[in-house]
């Protein structure tokens, strides 16, 4: 875990952590529907890469009973916030949460497993700098016959230039940037590895819905 990177996000969430939930409830939009789209079976794994207050961890593990659910995020002070909700949800015997960079970390040390049936990752790629690491990083623990999940913040092709010019202008502040490469890069990795993906694009673009499925 880059030191750099942890500090920058706790210096970030350290206040914004208490009301995280409530004030960014009415735009990132998406997140149920890929919750959905999971489909875990009972017995199975399912990580959240970038799992923040805990929300989509909750939510998951009410949704699908039978499924062990970890999550995790480089940064201490949403993990403290995750673990309070996680705590008070009930579901701590369900739920295992774990400090770690993204882009690069041992879960056989973090969360004593080497693999995942479902990985899921919603709203943080566009956070993250170097977000093609976090994707290959994630398709490497997929186990076999599993998929990866991904919901974020698309092109908005579909929507008013003002809005879109204002909207990203507006996500800057707090550091987050849409990645307009991502397809491109999904479809690479799909095309050198036995994989598949399908890509929506709900809302005329607002957001992105990403799922790829192992094969083998």
């Amino acid at each position: 875990m880059t030191s750099e990177a942890a500090a920058k996000m706790d210096a970030m969430y350290r206040l914004q952590r208490h009301v995280y939930d409530f004030t960014r409830k009415p735009y990132l939009l998406g997140r149920h529907a890929m919750l959905e789209a999971l489909d875990a079976r009972p017995g199975s794994s399912v990580l959240e890469i970038g799992c923040g207050t805990g929300r989509n961890l909750i939510l998951a593990a009410r949704k699908y009973p039978g499924a062990q659910l970890f999550g995790l995020d480089v940064s201490a002070q949403m993990l403290a916030t995750a673990q309070f909700s996680v705590g008070r949800s009930g579901l701590a015997s369900r739920i295992r949460l774990g400090q770690a960079d993204a882009t690069a970390f041992d879960p056989a040390a973090v969360f004593g497993r080497k693999q995942f049936d479902r990985i899921f990752i919603s709203y943080s790629l566009s956070m993250i700098p170097v977000w093609e690491a976090v994707l290959r990083q994630a398709l490497a623990l997929l186990a076999s016959g599993g998929s990866l999940h991904i919901v974020d913040f698309g092109d908005q092709a579909g929507l008013p230039i003002w809005f879109r010019a204002g909207l990203r202008q507006w996500l800057a502040l707090f550091d987050v940037h849409p990645r307009t490469g991502l397809v491109p890069f999904v479809m690479f990795l799909t095309a050198e590895s036995d994989m598949t993906a399908t890509v929506e694009r709900p809302l005329r673009g607002y957001a992105i819905r990403i799922v790829l499925r192992r094969c083998d």
